[in-house]
């Protein structure tokens, strides 16, 4: 079975608004140089200081275990086709979830939970998945749906979220909306 065009839509949104950074059609090491600037420049965090810093490190780390996870031609960039066979594949098992995909779920928790108390918001949700373009009453929409009535979410409640995102058919299930879109 192939994937179905739901969820193909939801890994094309990720992939054209959260990586495909300089819109190449391809994802590869520039793009997660300005994922990194975007990131930084959104939270206020300077070149040579350590929140920087830690953020470049961890996105390379991401970048690296993606690359060697989904480049299957070996040629330094993940296309969409080899970006959908790799979370088709995860999703038919989700207990092969590889280290940089939960550093990748972990860095979008902290990235969202601003306020470091354990929990994203509706305020702290929509600041991040506004910045990537999505209009602000859609993002605040799309936390009503993914935190079924609750005031926050948790980095547990996150974490079943994310591999619902990932592998669900149900249009309504709520970790569909994680990265603020309502729509696919």
């Amino acid at each position: 079975m192939s994937i179905s065009d739901f969820r193909k839509k939801k890994l094309l949104f990720l992939f054209n608004v959260f990586f495909d950074v300089n819109q190449s059609g391809e994802i590869d090491v520039k793009d997660f140089e300005l994922a990194i600037e975007r990131v930084c420049k959104l939270r206020g965090w300077a070149k040579d200081t350590p929140k920087n810093k830690e953020t470049y490190d961890v996105m390379m780390a991401i970048w690296t275990g993606l690359r060697s996870k989904a480049d299957k031609d070996n040629d330094g960039q993940v296309s969409v086709d080899e970006w959908c066979n790799m979370w088709d594949a995860y999703a038919k098992d989700p207990s092969s979830v590889m280290d940089w995909q939960n550093a990748y779920m972990n860095f979008m928790f902290d990235l969202e939970d601003a306020s470091h108390d354990g929990g994203i918001d509706v305020t702290e949700f929509t600041l991040v998945c506004s910045s990537y373009g999505v209009e602000k009453a859609e993002c605040e929409e799309a936390f009503g749906k993914m935190a079924q009535g609750q005031t926050d979410v948790t980095r547990e409640q996150f974490a079943a979220l994310w591999k619902e995102y990932f592998a669900a058919e149900d249009v309504n299930a709520p970790g569909n909306f994680i990265f603020g879109k309502t729509t696919f």
